[in-house]
């Protein structure tokens, strides 16, 4: 379980395309290494699995008990390394821990042992990069660091003041990135641009690895990776909310946990993909279940997928649909694009969002379901997460859940649920005692 976790002081410094070189390098160099997130990010994870051919999972020390985070780790058996990318800064986490912790990267480094790696964006400063390593280092003494890779650096002679910086807190120097202006992924309103609509996607990733290569010490980064033993070492097996689930699966619908998707196939769930922006309609099977994504962008599509529509009506009429976020939007009787254009969505809920009225909602939810949801029933106390900008302008049908964030203040999307139909705006993460 030897592993390093790549952070920062903040979003924005770099980290994840050093993450992507990192991967995209050391397996270059034939080491079998395992990807993972720290926290409830959905879009990373897909480049990772890019950029290394080995699928990515999410870490949670929030939403997950110790024996879900320890079989999802378990996921590195035969790896020779495992990397993690933290989420935001090093520290940032939830203010109230409750029953499990903070949800900060931190936490994520200090459970599995695996050093940081700090990449600090030294743009406008020198020697001061130095306070800020040196401050993070010391905030949490117990934790081990690895080192500081020091990013867009200007010149020569802005790499030798930072490194007498370092050198003088006693900061290994493991990597110094000069300063380039490709050197970042497209990003939309969610966050990164998803993987699989990068125009040369893998070509980048090379682009990174080669960079890393010239710039960094990957020798001492891999002599640095320490690790933890695992104390509820477990098989990854999440109970299933049915036999045969139709999955969603596209532009429009691909925010699905890795951990969830895999844990359900692991426990024996067939998991049959379809794409409603090709107006496909859903497999015959127990479930349908529609993921989060970006059907805002392709909501004129979605209005004009009559098999689709159709399809999905039909499974409804007996059998159970459930959809988070983009999903439960499009399960709903319309949604209204950033133009202010109406379209007509399923009209399976009478939910009707608007991404024209745009207001960003985010953070850890905790949901005690008040009726009963594919998998969970009626007073099961779900983990998730909400990351979207759509306004709820109508949300007629029986609540689903009572809905509050990470502090215990009650959110206005409890989701909703009609005769077969449910629909959530947070992403579920865990239930509450589930331990993989």
């Amino acid at each position: 379980m030897k592993g390093i976790l790549v952070s920062a002081p903040a979003s924005g410094t770099g980290k994840t395309t050093v993450m992507l070189g990192l991967l995209r390098a050391l397996s270059e160099d034939g080491l079998t290494v395992q990807p993972f997130k720290s926290g409830p990010d959905y879009i990373d994870p897909a480049f990772h699995r890019a950029a290394c051919g080995r699928a990515s999972f999410n870490l949670d020390s929030w939403a997950m008990g110790a024996g879900l985070l320890d079989a999802i780790a378990s996921e590195a058996e035969g790896a020779d390394l495992c990397v993690a990318e933290g989420s935001m800064g090093l520290y940032d986490g939830v203010a109230y821990a409750g029953a499990l912790g903070h949800g900060s990267s931190a936490e994520t480094a200090a459970r599995m042992g695996w050093p940081v790696v700090l990449v600090v964006d030294v743009s406008g400063q020198a020697q001061s990069a130095a306070a800020t390593a040196l401050g993070f280092r010391a905030y949490r003494p117990d934790l081990p660091f690895a080192g500081v890779i020091l990013n867009r650096v200007a010149s020569p002679r802005h790499e030798r003041l930072a490194r007498l910086g370092m050198e003088a807190a006693g900061m290994p120097v493991r990597g110094v990135l000069p300063r380039r202006g490709d050197m970042k992924l497209p990003e939309r309103h969610l966050g990164l641009v998803q993987a699989v609509e990068h125009p040369d996607l893998d070509r980048a990733i090379a682009d990174y690895a080669a960079f890393l290569r010239e710039n960094v010490d990957l020798s001492a980064i891999r002599a640095a990776a320490d690790g933890a033993s695992m104390t509820h070492p477990t098989a990854l097996r999440i109970p299933p909310p049915a036999q045969r689930i139709a999955l969603a699966q596209d532009a429009a619908f691909s925010f699905a946990y890795p951990h969830l998707v895999e844990g359900w196939r692991r426990a024996g769930a067939e998991i049959l993909p379809f794409s409603p922006l090709a107006d496909e309609a859903p497999p015959p099977a127990d479930l349908v279940w529609l993921p989060g994504g970006y059907p805002e962008l392709h909501a004129g599509k979605l209005a004009a997928a009559t098999r689709f529509r159709a399809g999905l009506r039909r499974h409804a009429e007996t059998k159970p649909v459930h959809g988070e976020c983009g999903g439960y939007m499009a399960l709903g009787a319309a949604l209204i694009d950033k133009d202010g254009r109406r379209h007509e969505m399923a009209g399976l809920l009478g939910l009707v969002t608007s991404y024209e009225k745009r207001k960003m909602h985010l953070g850890y939810r905790r949901a005690e379901l008040v009726a009963d949801m594919p998998g969970h029933a009626a007073g099961a106390v779900l983990r998730g997460h909400e990351f979207h900008y759509s306004t709820i302008l109508e949300q007629p049908d029986a609540v689903l859940a009572r809905v509050t964030d990470a502090e215990g203040a009650a959110v206005a999307e409890t989701g909703s649920v009609r005769g077969t139909v449910s629909g959530t705006f947070f992403h579920l993460i865990a239930q509450d005692g589930e331990d993989g």
